[in-house]
């Protein structure tokens, strides 16, 4: 290995063990390894390997292997995949992309160590003959946190369009119309009818993960980074919303810190389950979350759109992410690359990944669709209109920026800025912002 090679290597590893992400956002695949053979009954079928983060995520591609197989008969796939614990992963991928063996024929790859992968020259293949004649059918900002110079080298897995969820229950115990909620300004006097007549808090806001603060700043056009990829993590407009969380923590109390300090953790889990708080702030893919931990409250949620900031404000913004890849080490390229796009950007394929997962499928051509429309746990959950929201805002859901800093950002937030402001107010949002802009730029 190159001496700058092994130098970004391990610069990128020592970050990468600093700030590790949430899994799918969240749902990290945490416990003992998963290893599955699918497919591969015929003994001519060329085989495939697939590592991913998240155990779940395989389901998806058994989907994607047994159609494959049925309808191309003449070029089976036998896909063997492997599921990591969310560091293990990540660095072993790029210990094997930076030292040429080792690596998959497909990967996911999760939004925040994206970046890591693209530095240089990508040792990931470009999909852009699959992306762009499709583009049109799909949410194309989710293309462009996977891209590189016009080049698409992942395919995403879901929108992740942020939203609000409401407990029907508590708001209606409050007095509040939920449909009435449209502005900032209504949602606060909301909380405040929330605090007044239940034992509920309006909301909660995390302080050891940033997905309750970074998609409110995306919905007003910011961002941590520009599309030129300069910090903005201290902008105007991202100072003005934090000073704006804090004054509904500690000035107004009609929200509070997520208990156990996000909403991926049990603490927070049964505090809302037993009626805790009356919203969350969250993108799509938090819907399992619900399903799967808190039991309580199905039937009694509801979707909706976020407030807005402005009259013509967007009311939501794309959050999170996984892009699956093929690397350049596959010794069947044309192959891989065909069936990540069948598994990725065909119909059936987005289709899935809602039945599947109830993820929010990024071709929006199929949210119409009668294979949509299907009954299932989710709609058994949150109600029949979850698409309804999802269409209203189609155009309103811009995709954040991403760099090789970005693991930095996170590290600060929720190291720093997030429990110096929110916890212990031993900063301003001014000078939490800019004291971590600061370490970013000069790191």
């Amino acid at each position: 290995m190159k001496r700058g090679s092994l130098l970004f290597f391990l610069i990128s590893l020592m970050i990468m063990v600093l700030t590790a992400c949430g899994g799918d956002n969240g749902g990290n695949s945490e416990g003992a390894d998963a290893s599955e053979v699918i497919g591969g009954e015929n003994e001519d079928a060329t085989e495939l390997t697939f590592w991913t983060f998240q155990e779940l995520h395989i389901n998806i591609f058994k989907d994607a292997v047994a159609r494959w197989n049925e309808e191309f008969p003449e070029r089976q796939i036998k896909l063997k995949a492997e599921a990591y614990p969310y560091d293990n992963m990540h660095n072993n991928l790029l210990l094997a992309l930076q030292s040429g063996t080792g690596a998959p024929d497909i990967v996911d790859i999760e939004l925040g160590r994206f970046p890591n992968y693209l530095q240089g020259e990508p040792q990931l293949l470009p999909m852009n003959d699959y992306v762009e004649p499709v583009k049109d059918e799909f949410i194309e900002s989710r293309f462009d946190i996977y891209s590189k110079d016009g080049t698409y080298y992942g395919l995403p897995t879901h929108v992740g369009a942020t939203v609000a969820y409401y407990n029907k229950e508590i708001m209606d115990a409050a007095g509040v119309n939920i449909d009435s909620i449209i502005t900032w300004d209504d949602y606060v006097e909301a909380g405040k009818k929330v605090v007044e007549n239940t034992e509920a808090t309006m909301v909660t806001f995390e302080t050891s993960d940033y997905w309750s603060y970074w998609p409110l700043i995306r919905q007003q056009g910011s961002d941590f980074f520009d599309a030129d990829g300069e910090v903005t993590l201290d902008s105007e407009i991202n100072i003005k919303t934090l000073e704006f969380i804090n004054s509904l923590v500690n000035e107004h109390e009609i929200a509070q810190i997520a208990p156990g300090g996000e909403h991926h953790a049990e603490e927070y889990y049964g505090f809302m389950n037993d009626g805790g708080a009356a919203s969350i702030l969250m993108p799509m893919w938090y819907m399992g979350r619900f399903t799967d931990y808190m039991p309580d409250l199905e039937g009694k949620m509801v979707i909706r759109p976020m407030p807005k900031w402005t009259e013509d404000g967007n009311r939501s913004a794309g959050a999170g992410g996984t892009g699956t890849a093929v690397t350049n080490q596959t010794e069947h390229p044309d192959l891989a690359k065909e069936f990540l796009a069948y598994a990725k950007l065909s119909k059936e394929g987005n289709i899935a990944l809602w039945e599947i997962m109830g993820f929010d499928p990024p071709m929006w051509t199929v949210w119409e669709s009668e294979e949509i429309k299907k009954d299932n746990k989710y709609y058994q959950y949150f109600g029949t209109d979850i698409f309804d929201t999802l269409l209203e805002v189609r155009d309103e859901i811009d995709s954040i920026n991403i760099t090789e800093k970005n693991p930095l950002v996170q590290q600060e937030l929720t190291t720093n800025v997030l429990n110096n402001v929110l916890r212990t107010q031993s900063q301003t949002p001014e000078e939490a912002l800019k004291q971590a802009a600061e370490a970013v730029r000069n790191n």
